[in-house]
């Protein structure tokens, strides 16, 4: 059965990683979550994708350069384009791992460290994650897969996927090598005989950013492990509609 993971929550018609957009994921039935994160200048690990707080925020600058009190100042949902939906501060990991508590949503980080350089974040992360006992209900991502080894090293029960938009040869082969359980491509560089294959060799495949009619119904027929979509309520229609 393909799980549905709502990308940056339900980004398609929530602001994107605040808590409406992972309260709507959840509303909706939503099997998981994907957010981003980041950290700022004093070390606090936040959940927000862009490098700077330029395109979704009030502010400007990189988060790196922030104190975590300036950047809960700004309004995290300032340029989303629906003005129905009451200010949002950055939310912090923490904060969503405690709303966590009160469901069983799978959710999935993406480390945002493939081009700020933030020394210590996988230990944070891995830290937080044994804090709340949530090592059975993460998924670490990143484009920057040394560092999803990295966490690896530090609890080897905590599963990793290389995040990768250009193809890759017998790509089962490389997420062994890195000790990957699963692979997030690109969903333009994962055609169904690269998807079966990694299934048939036990490693599950879940593409970003699934997001149109035809494409989910592809990946619903072919049996993929999950989806990562902005609309998770249209993607659980549509494997109704299948089923």
């Amino acid at each position: 059965m393909t799980l549905i993971f709502a990308h940056r929550g339900s980004a398609g018609t929530h602001p994107e990683n605040t808590m409406d957009a992972f309260l709507e994921a959840e509303r909706v039935g939503a099997d998981g979550i994907e957010l981003d994160v980041q950290m700022t200048r004093d070390g606090e690990i936040v959940v927000i994708h862009d490098e700077t707080v330029d395109r979704t925020t009030n502010g400007k600058g990189y988060i790196k350069d922030y104190h975590f009190k300036d950047l809960r100042k700004l309004h995290a949902n300032y340029t989303f384009k629906k003005k129905l939906f009451n200010k949002q501060k950055v939310p912090t990991l923490s904060e969503v791992f405690d709303w966590m508590k009160g469901n069983s949503l799978v959710c999935n980080i993406e480390l945002k460290n493939s081009i700020m350089d933030y020394e210590g974040m996988e230990e944070k992360v891995v830290r937080m994650i044994n804090k709340y006992g949530y090592s059975d209900r993460i998924i670490i991502s990143s484009f920057n897969h040394y560092s999803i080894v990295a966490c690896s090293r530090l609890d080897s029960s905590i599963e990793i996927a290389p995040l990768y938009s250009t193809g890759l040869y017998m790509p089962w082969i490389y997420a062994r090598s890195l000790g990957a359980a699963a692979i997030h491509p690109n969903q333009k560089v994962a055609p169904d005989e690269i998807i079966s294959e990694s299934i048939k060799n036990g490693i599950a495949v879940r593409p970003y950013t699934v997001n149109k009619a035809h494409q989910m119904k592809r990946l619903f027929s072919i049996g993929c492990s999950a989806i990562v979509t902005d609309f998770p309520e249209k993607a659980i229609r549509k494997k109704e509609e299948l089923q």
